[in-house]
């Protein structure tokens, strides 16, 4: 068997704008424009970015639920872009989806046991008379009480219904498990407990598991790679310990100065990288590197070619002219690399 579980080539994903003027040509907001990366069994990919990167679309384009313009999503040697109906719905079965927001993910007139069984009833998984069983077991799985089931999501707390939600994802027993921003929405003191309970069943299960942030601090708690995406496209990919000892891509440095640490104080943040300007929109973004308009150290050819996605050493891939194998065009403060692993 195949360890590479999930193969994403060339993903892209664009929305046509409503005609304004019926005299011009639609206008396209490239949300995903080229996205290519693997994810092997068992592993967790992290994807990190600022708001409007497009980390969202390409969760929600492996699932189908926006639009595929092009490219190939395979979960082993099926591509999932080209199934439909019966095909497509049979293939959810084996990737599922945990949301960002567990308030409005869960139906409020659905009691929580039934809303984790609804995926077996749905995928016609197991026998009528095994289903509550593995509701029990889903229950104690995530730490809620079994009795808990006759409940509705109005009397869980956030990190409650969280968890409710995660067991509904892992009801069918999915190998491919997909976490948009599973913990912004809560808490602090919770966060450290979904994410420690996503780890550990991930581990247990072996289930390959794509977690998406914003956040630095999660992410690195969580992957074991990581990919940065900047206005549609990955501009670094890079195994966890190397991506955070020394970015390479001038905007993941950029990223990396503004983590906040417990050491440094006043002295780190007078070093932070400051970015100026916003990004380029998406209905026309730069012909060169999408990032050149807001770089420090962006060059002439920055803003005329656009750099291709490759490897500038084992394992680390970057889209940037200036790179040179392990070199970076652009230096982190000394703390934001001296304590990232801290």
């Amino acid at each position: 068997m195949s360890q590479t579980l999930l193969t994403v080539s060339d993903l892209s994903v664009h929305f046509a704008r409503r005609r304004l003027n019926p005299l011009k040509p639609r206008e396209l907001v490239r949300a995903v424009d080229g996205v290519s990366f693997a994810l092997s069994r068992g592993t967790v990919l992290g994807i990190v970015g600022e708001s409007g990167s497009g980390k969202t679309t390409v969760a929600r384009a492996i699932l189908r639920l926006v639009p595929i313009t092009y490219g190939h999503v395979r979960i082993e040697d099926i591509d999932i872009a080209r199934l439909q109906g019966e095909e497509l719905r049979c293939m959810r079965r084996r990737l599922q989806y945990v949301f960002q927001d567990p308030y409005s993910s869960l139906n409020p007139r659905v009691r929580a046991g039934a809303i984790v069984r609804a995926p077996l009833d749905v995928m016609d998984i197991g026998a009528p008379s095994q289903r509550e069983a593995r509701v029990v077991e889903l229950f104690e799985a995530v730490g809620l009480r079994p009795e808990q089931r006759s409940l509705f999501p109005h009397q869980f707390s956030g990190g409650q219904r969280q968890r409710i939600n995660i067991a509904r994802a892992l009801a069918p027993e999915p190998e491919l498990l997909i976490c948009d921003e599973p913990v912004s929405a809560l808490d602090v003191a919770i966060r450290a407990q979904i994410l420690n309970l996503l780890r550990r069943l991930q581990r247990e299960r072996g289930i390959g598991l794509l977690f998406i942030s914003h956040d630095m601090a999660v992410v690195r708690h969580m992957a074991d790679e990581v990919a940065v995406m900047y206005l549609g496209q990955i501009v670094e990919r890079a195994p966890r310990k190397a991506f955070f000892a020394r970015a390479l891509h001038p905007y993941s440095v950029a990223l990396l100065s503004a983590v906040p640490t417990v050491r440094g104080g006043r002295r780190r943040a007078a070093r932070r990288i400051r970015l100026t300007g916003d990004p380029p929109s998406p209905i026309d973004p730069p012909p060169g590197c999408r990032f050149a308009p807001r770089c420090p150290v962006a060059e002439a050819r920055c803003r005329a070619r656009m750099p291709e996605l490759r490897e500038a050493s084992a394992g680390r891939w970057v889209r940037c002219h200036l790179v040179c194998a392990d070199r970076a065009p652009l230096q982190a403060p000394p703390s934001a690399a001296a304590h990232s692993e801290t």
